[in-house]
């Protein structure tokens, strides 16, 4: 099942970007289907980010954007022109790869002049430009440096100052953060973010991390078995996933037994109803419950019992047993004395809708 939004969000003003326009893609590789029948639209001066289990197909679909990839069938346009068959040098865009890919014996500078110099800028031209964008990535006093005296992080921002050096009408990120400790990641995430709303380069950007693709994108596409399950705004995506697979993949969620009549669904282990979202079927199935959407309350009288603890710092993780044997997932704010496994506690359930698919 794939659903696309009504309306698109807003992003940040153009700049250099162009849109992108990716229609009936199919990638095969004997039996396996990369791609199958992906459309997917980038408006000017926007981020998407397509999110997946390994083998989804999302790679694969960044490298037909690229021409690294040339699809079965279908089409790839860039600002309304067709592409599909246009070689990678010749596509405007610019890439950024998990491995790092500089030169270790040109400076820092040098390697983000790079991809000038093969475009016949001049050397005057190129180092001007080349310290502008390391500049911009906060390496302005590193151009003189090799690559192996940079940490990894640094490292990065290098290879995104060279990508968009050559001001590409498209940007390609894939996995950019996942060689890197969290920390750096965190920091680096923002600053893509940061630089990408500055530049206005439209960006499709890969990754497996569900946190940097909620932290970073004006939309993410989750993709499943070749196809686009879902693209919406972060929140969206989030709070009204369109199908049992996106509901599981982003973010956590207790399936509960429930019946839906009039628009509600009963959660039958709670004695508690809830509205539900758009896309659920009518009658028995099953409820996904995001873990803000309950709460324990200590009860000695309670039915349910914690089954699990788990100390996240600002927030802490409870599972809990319910007497039909299913269990749920509760999150809240760290407060005083957390729940001990074993306590009994009684169920609450906020008032927020759910998707109901079938058992």
């Amino acid at each position: 099942m794939t659903a696309q939004p009504a309306t698109r969000p807003a992003v940040p003003a153009p700049g250099s970007g162009a849109s992108v326009a990716l229609r009936g893609l199919r990638r095969s590789y004997g039996d396996v289907h990369a791609l199958d029948g992906l459309d997917l639209d980038l408006a000017a001066g926007e981020m998407v980010v397509l999110l997946g289990p390994s083998g989804c197909g999302k790679t694969t679909a960044l490298r037909a954007l690229a021409g690294l990839e040339i699809p079965d069938t279908g089409s790839v346009a860039i600002g309304g022109r067709d592409v599909t068959r246009t070689p990678p040098n010749k596509r405007d865009i610019g890439m950024v790869f998990q491995a790092y890919s500089l030169f270790p014996h040109l400076t820092v500078l040098d390697n983000v002049a790079f991809g000038l110099r093969l475009r016949g800028r001049t050397r005057a031209a190129r180092r001007e430009r080349a310290a502008e964008m390391l500049a911009l990535v906060g390496l302005g006093a590193h151009g003189d440096r090799f690559p192996v005296q940079l940490s990894g992080g640094q490292q990065q921002r290098v290879a995104l100052a060279r990508a968009l050096a050559v001001e590409p009408a498209v940007l390609l990120l894939d996995e950019p953060l996942s060689a890197l400790d969290a920390q750096v990641r965190v920091q680096l995430r923002e600053e893509i973010r940061r630089i990408q709303r500055e530049v206005g380069t439209t960006t499709l950007f890969v990754t497996h991390d569900q946190e940097e693709a909620l932290a970073v994108a004006d939309r993410v596409g989750v993709m499943n078995a070749g196809r686009l399950e879902q693209i919406a705004p972060p929140a969206e995506l989030y709070t009204a996933p369109a199908t049992a697979f996106v509901a599981g993949f982003i973010g956590l969620s207790s399936p509960l037994s429930a019946r839906v009549t009039g628009g509600r669904a009963e959660l039958l282990a709670l004695g508690a109803s809830v509205p539900v979202l758009p896309g659920s079927i009518e009658g028995a199935g099953t409820a996904l419950l995001r873990p803000e959407s309950l709460g324990l309350v200590p009860d000695p009288s309670g039915t349910a019992r914690v089954a699990a603890v788990s100390f996240l710092g600002a927030v802490t993780r409870y599972d809990a047993d319910l007497p039909d044997g299913s269990r749920i997932t509760v999150q809240a704010a760290t407060r005083g004395v957390p729940l001990q496994v074993g306590d009994a506690v009684r169920v609450e359930v906020e008032e927020r809708a759910v998707l109901v698919t079938a058992s």
